[in-house]
């Protein structure tokens, strides 16, 4: 999506192509996103706007947008997404689709661009995206697996989970934390895919992890702070290529300054800190449901959900991914409600690392206790 890379084709498919080849996948093209991926919008001056499908005036999210996009609107049966800060999650979210942010390493990032090394390597991942919960499964099946090329790459095989071992889980939820307040609808989607899976025969009760008000905090350091660190020398003689999103990104990130050796070094233990405490939380619930953003897909343009208590900012709106970014945790989305003006509400799944298949087996019990995928109305 940047003027930077205008006219540049790959030399080699990358390992996730050749394994969906070899599965027999038909490959269609790539889709579009913003600029470099940095932004929770999809548009970019090379290929302009992506709209969503349920309501061409409103953006599908970003920055695996467009992919969302066109397996909402029936072009693809599924595909290929990325996701940092929620990449993945949000636009899925806001379309009426299912996704999955694995675990680092379940899925080999190779080939990715930018690269994802160093704290990035701990927040970027590359996942499936599809209209089903069981068409996700079908697809981590043939993309998961190691590959050299990932840094956090690690040989964990599939394990199939049958039903009555997904139930055997307890579910914990929580509606809305304080630091990022939802609308009313989303809260209660979440409330009724927590009935629902009571009702398929799960242990579910209230519960909110501790501690994930600074873990966004955390995270804005790595993507935000050192990301502009890395990004901002890539435009340098060429500012005037930047698209507007990107200009904000790196205005936004670098408004605090580039990270100090010390800062960095402070955010990675706070994060590993983070990481310990919320697995000794979920001991309890090795699965938990919260929702995946503040509210529905916004307007093209609007990056701030009205409330009637204040309003939510951009980024704070997408704490509820960014937080499973940052901790490293596998978390799958299913549409689960729809907002007044009939724009979709997805639900998130979130388990602990290497747990992929209890995330896939419980979106798959949620789908099946929530009814079919909706057609947008296109």
């Amino acid at each position: 999506g940047t003027r930077l890379r205008a006219g540049n084709i790959a030399t080699a498919d990358a390992p996730l192509v050749v394994r969906l080849r070899h599965a027999g996948a038909i490959i269609l093209g790539n889709t579009n996103v913003p600029e470099l991926l940095m932004a929770y919008v999809t548009e970019n001056l090379l290929h302009g706007q992506t709209n969503n499908p349920w309501d061409v005036a409103c953006t599908p999210g970003g920055s695996s947008g467009g992919e969302a996009a066109a397996i909402a609107a029936g072009c693809s049966a599924g595909g290929i997404g990325s996701d940092g800060g929620g990449s993945i999650r949000v636009p899925a979210h806001y379309c009426g689709i299912c996704g999955l942010k694995p675990t680092p390493g379940r899925i080999p990032s190779t080939g990715h661009y930018p690269p994802s090394g160093g704290p990035f390597a701990l927040l970027g991942v590359v996942g499936p995206m599809a209209r089903t919960a069981r068409d996700l499964e079908i697809l981590f099946e043939a993309l998961a697996g190691p590959d050299v090329g990932d840094v956090c790459s690690a040989p964990v095989p599939v394990r199939r989970r049958c039903g009555d071992e997904i139930r055997r889980i307890n579910i914990g939820y929580f509606e809305e934390h304080a630091s990022a307040p939802v609308t009313p609808e989303t809260r209660s989607v979440v409330r009724r895919a927590a009935e629902a899976l009571r009702s398929a025969g799960f242990s579910v009760a209230a519960f909110t992890p501790t501690g994930l008000e600074r873990a966004a905090e955390l995270w804005w350091n790595f993507f935000g702070r050192v990301g502009a660190t890395l990004i901002a020398p890539l435009y340098a003689g060429r500012e005037s290529e930047m698209a507007p999103t990107m200009r904000d990104y790196l205005d936004t990130a670098g408004s605090a300054g580039p990270l100090t050796g010390e800062e960095l070094l402070q955010t990675w233990l706070e994060r590993d800190a983070c990481f310990v405490r919320l697995l000794a939380e979920m001991e309890k619930f090795p699965v938990l449901l919260c929702p995946v953003s503040s509210g529905p897909a916004p307007k093209h343009g609007v990056l701030q959900w009205s409330r009637r208590d204040g309003r939510v900012s951009y980024l704070d709106a997408m704490q509820y991914s960014q937080w499973f970014n940052l901790l490293g945790n596998p978390a799958a989305v299913v549409p689960a409600g729809k907002s007044p003006e009939g724009l979709p509400i997805g639900v998130q799944i979130v388990g602990r690392p290497w747990e992929e298949e209890n995330v896939l087996g419980v979106a798959r019990c949620l789908e099946d206790a929530l009814g079919p995928w909706a057609r947008p109305p296109i």
